[in-house]
């Protein structure tokens, strides 16, 4: 071959022309652009004052107290790991344990200035949001507002803030629909999404009731000549991540009940046993509180979400995310256990579905200026566009007066000084951290290790001192051998009445300093123990 004539040869061909743009298609930087630009408003509204509202709570200093231990070799919880959860959504806080390091601020108590972990988790959700938007067959700008409705909602800025595991469960569930509704159809795709099904429901096991919307959407977008295969795949996937708590537990002879120590199937049934709220239709009842307390930060996601799924039924591609929106409603109605943060899990598919129902309303108001179109084909693109803006201003005028009170103070509220001065008096006020013996509720436990008490025995969470039988066996004198045990609104709980050694620990101590008011008040009380013939 020669090599020069070969050169020249290609150096004369003429260049390749340059493909035109389709008329009327997007440029390609639209997209990441129309998934960006709401992603960071979303984060910026959400990290504004993250440390200072909504108040601290126990179930997040106790994911995080979990996270703590799993990080410092000392197993999956800070005390007896007893099955209450499944321990994946922990062990993934301690994987970005390293963040906060970055960003958090040492003005706030320790777990308000962790909630730093959860801006990632937040952003990603976000993305495979609107990822899920565009598969289900959503335009660009109607998936913008399926993620800004998901994280802008006053109800988003408070709860998805909070180091809870059922924003993790979210994370998961969605990457499994997204993996579900890929176009490509392809085998592992689905298997993945199994996968990603079987991390969700070990993160927060509540999730486990979205499974049937799963199976749904796997259905419609598989393709029917190995359609069993992919249920075949996502079923192998799901089952086989799942089937490791069990294992787990069984590897440990944890599995079953039995004399000195707790278990699997114990765990199960107490989540199963929970007191009931009561029924949302009784005004006095718990979960009509619950549902009372949601409704005043959003009405506009949780009504208009549930409507607009009931809607979309009717349209073969969003019914995955109606029937999600439908399950969710009808586990929130049982008269059974509810728990503040299920509403979470519903956040994401109530703003798919308004956005679901917002494009429909463009797509019909579009199509009433078609005969206009025609007349005037240069005015065709501009009337599309106009009617986008108009839907879109009617929408921003229904949601933004609802929401502007609620993201306000999300933005500006201060909940959380009681405890961050709790913290700080604390610090200054035990004079010998390795040998003092405080016990508080889990918003506070982090302080204390961090500020040199003993995990477990020096810094000791109170339910602890009546539940933990190794706890209460390293207290020979009882209530007695506390130096102080702090008031919170956790504490004062009324059923933690029953907390007999609490109770009598409360009752023989004086206050000796006070942060905050009302039901916020935050009592550091310091023990007055008995002369030694009245005995414990």
């Amino acid at each position: 071959m020669n090599v020069a004539s070969t050169v020249l040869d290609i150096a004369k061909r003429p260049p390749k022309p340059a493909v035109p743009r389709r008329p009327g298609r997007s440029p390609t930087w639209l997209g990441p652009v129309a998934v960006l630009l709401p992603t960071l408003a979303v984060l910026a509204v959400q990290a504004v004052n993250i440390g200072g509202w909504p108040i601290a709570n126990d179930d997040e200093g106790t994911y995080l107290s979990q996270a703590w231990a799993v990080q410092h070799g000392h197993g999956l919880a800070h005390y007896t790991y007893w099955y209450d959860h499944p321990p994946l959504g922990w062990l993934q806080i301690a994987m970005m344990s390293w963040l906060p390091g970055l960003f958090a601020s040492s003005a706030h108590v320790l777990t308000a200035s962790l909630r730093v972990v959860m801006l990632p988790v937040t952003a990603a959700s976000c993305l495979l949001l609107y990822l899920l938007a565009r598969r289900l067959g959503l335009p660009r700008w109607a998936g913008s507002l399926a993620v800004l409705l998901f994280g802008l909602s006053p109800l988003s800025v408070s709860l998805q803030r909070e180091v809870l595991l059922d924003n993790f469960a979210v994370l998961w569930i969605l990457a499994a629909m997204v993996l579900c509704a890929s176009p490509r159809r392809d085998l592992w795709q689905h298997t993945a999404a199994g996968v990603a099904a079987g991390v969700a429901v070990l993160s927060k096991e509540t999730i486990i009731v979205l499974l049937p919307a799963l199976a749904l959407l796997l259905w419609q977008r598989s393709h029917p000549s190995t359609r069993k295969f992919s249920l075949a795949g996502a079923a192998s996937g799901f089952t086989l991540i799942l089937a490791l708590y069990p294992l787990y537990a069984l590897l440990k002879n944890e599995l079953l009940p039995g004399h000195g120590h707790v278990s699997l199937w114990g765990g199960l049934k107490f989540q199963m046993s929970r007191a009931g709220g009561g029924s949302l239709l009784s005004p006095g009842s718990a979960n009509r509180q619950m549902l009372d307390s949601w409704l005043y930060y959003d009405k506009v996601l949780l009504l208009g979400g549930l409507v607009a799924a009931l809607l979309l039924l009717a349209r073969r591609p969003m019914r995955p995310i109606a029937l999600a929106v439908a399950l969710l409603a009808l586990t929130a109605i049982r008269p059974g256990y509810l728990p503040s943060m299920f509403v979470i899990q519903a956040l994401p598919f109530l703003a798919l579905a308004l956005a679901g129902v917002a494009e429909r309303v463009v797509t019909l108001v579009q199509r009433a200026v078609t005969p206009v179109g025609r007349v005037m084909p240069a005015a065709r693109q501009p009337l599309r566009l106009a009617a986008v803006a108009l839907v879109g201003l009617l929408a921003t005028g229904l949601v933004a007066p609802h929401w502007y009170h609620g993201d306000r103070i999300a933005v500006t509220a201060h909940a959380n000084d009681g405890y961050d001065r709790a913290a700080q008096w604390l610090r200054t006020h035990i004079s010998d951290p390795a040998h003092a013996q405080v016990a508080v509720d889990d918003v506070l436990w982090m302080d204390l290790v961090r500020d040199g008490l003993r995990p477990g025995i020096g810094a000791i969470w109170f339910y602890k001192l009546d539940l933990d039988p190794a706890v209460a066996g390293l207290l020979p004198h009882g209530w007695q051998d506390l130096d102080y045990i702090v008031s919170s609104p956790t504490v004062r709980q009324p059923s933690n009445t029953r907390l007999t050694t609490v109770q009598t620990a409360l009752a023989h101590s004086t206050v000796v300093a006070s942060f905050g008011s009302g039901t916020d008040l935050i009592e550091i009380r310091q023990i007055v123990t008995l002369p030694a013939t009245e005995g414990p």
